[in-house]
């Protein structure tokens, strides 16, 4: 048997994305259901990263205070090493107007939670956990909504019917393959592996700095309690890391980071080491009739910078800023398909800009790493006018924390 539902929007997908929609939409008053196959949001090692921009969407949507007493730590300025072992500064935060002058580290499930039991409050919303979307349901032409089963396997399936279909579901988008839409992929020249080590009193807190050692890579992100460790590799390495060992792992770690070898013994085994296959893409279309991607489904970004969870964020505020009043208006069918193309028109620019500007730093930086070529220290010319044009720091810093063409939440949304 299979149950019927309907909606105006369906939103697949339960991650920052996603959620930052429903909540927009249903402060348009119309009625939304975000769909997430998982039962929880409790995950570890997923983009925890929330940039100046997000936290200048949240005041306008009301939610700074909520925001500010989540657990957080702060990033302030953005470093790179030298080969003497000194630093420089590239992007320096002071040089921003406050509250909007750091970066934010929150577990991306605190995130969630948060903005959830906002959007709870409107009337309009509804979300549905441990449901997965298999597939479109498509009608002359027109996609009018999705099948949906329970991710667990127990329980009935449902056909969900709605004005529009907003894939949200990630780089591995069910929807997006359904629709028959293909991304072009990109060349990533590494992996990552992320694991936890504890933080002990005296630990460093506020700044991003980067740790080279012949032809490894570490960045790690500090934590209230913890440090979240991300060691790059060349693609392709998993195995190969494996196969060495776990003291081989900890003796790496501690040779690259020193001031990390009185803990890497908490590595129990390499199952608490989770490796991330990077991928890189970009669809060329975002969407068909009924239907559009947005964030990780329509752009998978690289975590170089950190900006995947910001730029599927804007993207939200885009597609809720085209969709609402559209919606609310009565546009419905192919009429939508003007403003699903809009949508596209204003986000693709920014996706093409931060993948450019990812692709160089993987050239100047990781793919010099790994052949072992950064004797002669970090990029020149960017180092260059980061020591002898001041301002430049400032314009680094504005570049990470806001990025390209960062969106104001719509006036129907903001609350004070």
């Amino acid at each position: 048997m299979v149950r019927v539902s309907r909606t105006g929007v369906a939103i697949v997908g339960g991650g920052p994305a996603g959620v930052v929609l429903g909540l927009l939409v249903a402060r348009a008053g119309i009625a939304v259901r975000v769909i997430e196959k998982h039962d929880d949001f409790n995950r570890d090692f997923r983009g925890d990263t929330v940039h100046a921009s997000t936290i200048r969407l949240l005041d306008e949507l009301g939610l700074g205070a909520a925001f500010r007493a989540l657990p957080q730590s702060r990033l302030d300025d953005f470093s790179l090493p030298r080969t003497d072992g000194s630093t420089v500064l590239l992007g320096d935060f002071s040089r921003l107007r406050p509250p909007y002058d750091h970066v934010a580290m929150v577990p991306q499930w605190d995130l969630l939670a948060m903005l959830v039991d906002a959007a709870r409050q409107e009337p309009s919303f509804d979300i549905v956990m441990g449901s997965a979307a298999t597939d479109l349901i498509v009608e002359n032409g027109l996609v009018v909504g999705v099948h949906l089963h329970p991710s667990r396997g127990t329980g009935e399936p449902e056909e969900l019917r709605a004005d529009v279909v907003i894939a949200c579901d990630g780089r591995g988008s069910v929807l997006r393959a359904a629709a028959g839409l293909h991304p072009t992929a990109f060349p990533v020249p590494f992996d990552t592996w992320w694991f936890r080590l504890p933080k002990r009193p005296g630990d460093a807190d506020s700044a991003l700095v980067p740790a080279f050692d012949d032809t490894d890579v570490v960045l790690s992100f500090p934590r209230p309690d913890y440090h979240q460790v991300a060691y790059f590799a060349p693609k392709g390495s998993d195995a190969r890391l494996r196969a060495e060992g776990l003291a081989a792992f900890r003796d790496r770690i501690a040779r690259i980071r020193p001031d990390f070898a009185d803990r890497v013994d908490t590595i129990a085994s390499m199952d608490d080491v989770h490796v991330l296959d990077v991928r890189m893409d970009r669809l060329s279309r975002w969407w068909r009739p009924g239907l559009l991607c947005i964030g990780d489904a329509a752009h998978a970004m690289s975590p170089a910078g950190g900006v995947g969870i910001n730029l599927a964020v804007q993207d939200a505020v885009a597609t809720a800023a085209v969709l609402g009043p559209a919606l609310v208006g009565g546009v419905r069918g192919r009429a939508l398909d003007h403003a699903l193309a809009a949508v596209q028109r204003r986000r693709k620019p920014p996706a093409m800009v931060v993948q450019a500007a990812q692709r160089f730093l993987h050239r100047v930086v990781f793919e010099r790493a790994f052949a072992g070529n950064l004797q002669d220290g970090p990029p020149r010319v960017p180092v260059f006018l980061a020591e002898h044009v001041p301002p430049v720091r400032g314009l680094y810093a504005r570049g990470i924390a806001f990025g390209p063409l960062p969106e104001h939440a719509p006036a129907w949304a903001r609350r004070a």
